[in-house]
């Protein structure tokens, strides 16, 4: 276990944007073992890391980089969590933030999520999908401008429902979003768990949303908890269902 988390902690130091900014030449990572991430087991090799890419897994190592000795270690991509919230989080009388009383000031809330992107990234996740706070932008930006260290943000900048509007007005929301530096689009098209998950978008306006999102080279996540809502969001075209949580799972032999 305590290897594991050294190996962990190390790679997270190696990914952060905030080393590679400052970085002016090749990093040269040995290791006893590496999962490429495509099902192969290398063994005794090495990994070059350019700036913030791979640029090679084997052959010899370039003069003048930089090297890290983690023979006896096992490397592994990072870790991709495809939904999180970065910006929430235990205030300090441990009820949780956005759902208890507010308690502490705005600049708090700042050092809770540059808290927050670290922690995730020391856990050895390099990328991950918030959905999604207006909030996140500002986290995003300090990770990729090498500011803070941090795992990489995907962000929707927000969430859009039927009180959004019309389908005209819809797609209006997924232009501005956008423009605003969204990475994707995110949707809640149901109803929570707790209230049945019943659709609660109609399919004009998951046709309009989704539809918008694709037109534009984005993502649509879309929040849904039952079969008629994962059913709409599928027909609209949408790109993933989150949640689905009374969608009937069938297997056949």
């Amino acid at each position: 276990m305590r290897t594991s988390l050294r190996l962990v902690l190390g790679l997270a130091l190696l990914a952060s944007p905030i080393l590679f900014a400052q970085a002016d030449k090749p990093v040269v990572i040995k290791a006893a073992i590496v999962l490429d991430g495509k099902g192969q087991i290398l063994r005794n090799t090495i990994i070059v890391v350019q700036g913030s890419k791979i640029t090679s897994v084997g052959g010899t190592a370039p003069a003048g980089a930089t090297t890290y000795d983690l023979t006896g270690l096992t490397v592994s991509p990072g870790l991709i969590d495809t939904h999180v919230h970065v910006d929430h989080h235990l205030m300090p009388s441990g009820r949780a933030w956005p759902f208890g009383s507010r308690e502490e000031t705005p600049r708090e809330t700042a050092i809770y999520g540059v808290a927050m992107v670290y922690q995730t990234l020391m856990a050895g996740f390099t990328t991950v999908q918030s959905l999604g706070s207006a909030s996140d932008k500002d986290l995003r930006d300090a990770v990729e401008r090498g500011d803070i260290p941090g795992t990489r943000v995907l962000t929707s900048l927000g969430s859009m429902s039927e009180r959004t509007g019309t389908p005209d007005q819809i797609r209006q929301y997924v232009r501005k979003t956008v423009e605003q530096g969204a990475d994707l689009i995110k949707i809640f098209a149901s109803k929570s768990i707790r209230e049945g998950g019943a659709q609660t978008m109609t399919d004009e306006q998951l046709r309009a949303a989704c539809g918008e999102a694709k037109a534009l080279g984005k993502r649509s996540v879309v929040h849904a908890h039952s079969a008629e809502a994962a059913k709409a969001a599928t027909l609209a075209g949408c790109t993933s269902i989150e949640h689905g949580a009374f969608v009937p799972m069938r297997c056949s032999a």
